[in-house]
């Protein structure tokens, strides 16, 4: 159940802050944040080992972000998927996806972050929709960008709109972070407790940090990661072992 955070105000020194939370099974290796693509080496981005793309890219010189989550849906014929990791990738090394063949990939959503426009690219198996993002604050899961709650839900859209009622009000009320410099406490100030996991046990329904089991395999929240595209400057900062706020890293500032 992963989770975007995306707060647009075009006129801020920051005009884009971007949470991503990362969730995955546990044994699916991954690395770091780093430049680990020779084809693009102007871009940073944690790597997963299994198909050697990325769920979160930046390229620091534009600036310029895609972020990947996957989506609900049909999935694409086995012969011919390709990985959504290389989405996020391809958008922040050149800019553009050109003509995706949409109908290769698994369903997904796939954030395009630049310093003056955000948008939401969504496909379900059928149907590939593009929307631009108002200035203000969105949270986009698995099901896409979240709106209303809805009361018919399921389990799995009950525990998401549980995420977005107890986090999207905190985030809204927290002061907005201008994070430019400092160690990651300081930069990204009443925002940081919240990406923490705001106290909240790893199995409540409500959790943004979480853990499970699914059919026997341990899952859960796998990485956090702080971005902040500035009209000067980069600010990139990196937890792999979420929900610990000694663990940060700062991958990029300044």
């Amino acid at each position: 159940m992963c989770t975007a955070v995306i707060s647009f105000d075009p006129s801020a020194p920051f005009p884009v802050l971007l949470v991503g939370v990362r969730d995955e099974f546990h044994d699916r290796k991954a690395v770091p944040p780093g430049r680990h693509w020779p084809d693009s080496p102007q871009v940073v981005g944690g790597q997963d080992l299994l198909a050697g793309g990325t769920w979160l890219a930046v390229d620091p010189g534009v600036p310029r972000a895609g972020v990947v989550l996957n989506g609900v849906g049909r999935p694409a014929p086995e012969q011919d998927r390709l990985s959504r990791g290389d989405l996020p990738l391809r958008f922040a090394a050149d800019g553009s996806l050109g003509d995706p063949d949409a109908a290769r990939y698994d369903p997904f959503h796939l954030v395009r972050a630049t310093l003056d426009q955000v948008r939401l690219l969504s496909w379900d198996g059928e149907a590939l929709t593009d929307r631009a993002l108002e200035p203000g604050l969105h949270l986009v899961t698995n099901l896409g960008l979240a709106v209303a709650d809805d009361p018919s839900a399921g389990p799995e859209l009950n525990a998401i709109n549980a995420r977005i009622a107890h986090f999207r009000p905190r985030l809204a009320a927290a002061r907005r972070p201008s994070p430019d410099a400092g160690p990651t406490a300081t930069a990204w100030g009443d925002w940081l407790p919240l990406v923490d996991g705001d106290g909240l046990d790893p199995r409540d329904p409500r959790a943004l940090v979480l853990r499970q089991d699914f059919e026997g395999r341990a899952a859960g929240t796998v990485s956090t990661t702080l971005l902040a595209l500035g009209r000067d400057t980069v600010r990139y900062d990196f937890n792999g072992t979420p929900g610990d706020p000694a663990q940060w890293s700062t991958i990029l500032a300044g």
